[in-house]
């Protein structure tokens, strides 16, 4: 126990858990907001077993709120990159998610024929972990 508790005094000096708490804040309000995009387009637009077609459209929106809130606050200050490179980077990460993001939709819902809302969950929780590790090493080194 008293390993763990010498763990997270390393991550608090260093900075690293109050930027994981900002980014889990911050990629809280990017889900919500992918949420409120797909889960729409999945009752609405597309049938259940085609639901991974709303995720390009969930990912886009939520890719914005997510640059801004990153940027500005998760890794303010981190960027060593400034402007288009640092954006493309960005991009590069979020395509993984989204692909990562994708296949998880299309195993849920065309393969075992899952509600569209259940792959959800593991999607999203898969794809901030990728993104996080992603963000610090490389895009907000």
């Amino acid at each position: 126990m008293q390993a763990i508790w010498r763990h997270m005094e390393q991550m608090r000096a260093s900075g690293v858990l109050g930027q994981l708490v900002r980014f889990g804040i911050a990629g809280g309000i990017s889900s919500v907001v992918y949420s409120l995009v797909y889960l729409p387009l999945t009752a609405y637009v597309f049938p259940p077993r085609q639901a991974v077609a709303a995720v390009p459209f969930a990912f886009a929106v939520a890719v914005v709120v997510g640059f801004f809130l990153h940027s500005r606050w998760s890794f303010k200050g981190h960027a060593k990159e400034p402007g288009a490179g640092r954006h493309f980077k960005f991009v590069i990460v979020q395509a993984a998610g989204l692909s990562l993001n994708a296949v998880i939709t299309w195993i849920g819902t065309a393969l075992l024929h899952l509600h569209p809302w259940i792959p959800l969950v593991p999607a999203v929780l898969l794809a901030a972990i990728l993104s996080f590790v992603l963000n610090r090493l490389w895009v907000f080194n």
